[in-house]
């Protein structure tokens, strides 16, 4: 399967070849979510840029509003670079994320198989068990309360003591 290419200009522009169109560094940020297949390519020299481009986005959404990178995490990722230990590091953090990736999906497998097909699936038959359980309740109640109507006191019924 051939990739998306994407031509990054001198002017900073990208240019979506599938699409014939440029596009935002924010739409290359949506083709990743989406799970779409890409690599940015130097218009000119043909040099793959993707690395850039994503440690590009990855730049401005730490600047912008909760970063999920704290200054330590970075400072010690730093650390890594030049050290014996650099290829073991970024090949454990491959692995971490893609452990943790599988690790979401099967929380969200067992919570979607709990709720039903959607939260209101859920919702509406709790509130059919709720309703069936007032039903219920009532019943109880009020047939409790007619057997205690046709049955006469006990204070009625019984003879009184003499002394």
């Amino acid at each position: 399967m051939a990739h998306r290419v994407i031509k990054k200009y001198p002017n900073r522009r990208l240019y979506d070849t599938e699409i014939s169109s440029y596009i935002t560094i924010e739409d290359v940020r949506q083709l990743i979510v989406e799970g779409e297949e890409f690599e940015v390519r130097d218009a000119k020299s043909g040099e793959d840029l993707t690395r850039q481009v994503l440690l590009q986005i990855i730049a401005e959404h730490e600047q912008d509003g909760e970063p999920m990178l704290s200054t330590q995490l970075l400072s010690q990722i730093i650390r890594f670079y030049g050290d014996s230990l650099q290829g073991f590091m970024g090949n454990y953090l491959e692995r971490s994320m893609q452990t943790f990736l599988e690790q979401q999906n099967q929380f969200r497998q067992q919570v979607g198989s709990m709720l039903g097909q959607t939260p209101w699936t859920m919702m509406n038959q709790l509130t059919e068990r709720n309703l069936a359980l007032w039903k219920e309740f009532q019943t109880t109640l009020v047939g409790g309360a007619r057997n205690a109507d046709t049955r006469a006191p006990e204070s009625e019924t019984a003879k009184p003591r003499s002394r």
